[in-house]
């Protein structure tokens, strides 16, 4: 089959690489950390929700 060898990854990284470039990857990892952070922010600050006054 040959999917899980390391070969198989090491060849789509090189691929992907190739493809988008260290800077673009890199560049969207830190979007993605900020966007992780300002959820986990948002999940903190909406921590003493209450429930609708008609849902019981």
């Amino acid at each position: 089959m040959g999917f899980g060898s390391i070969w198989h990854w090491v060849l789509v990284l090189v691929v992907v690489l190739l493809l988008f470039g260290s800077g673009k990857i890199s560049g969207l990892m830190g979007d993605v950390a900020k966007g992780i952070k300002a959820f986990k922010k948002g999940i903190k600050d909406d921590g003493g929700i209450t429930p609708p006054a008609g849902s019981a």
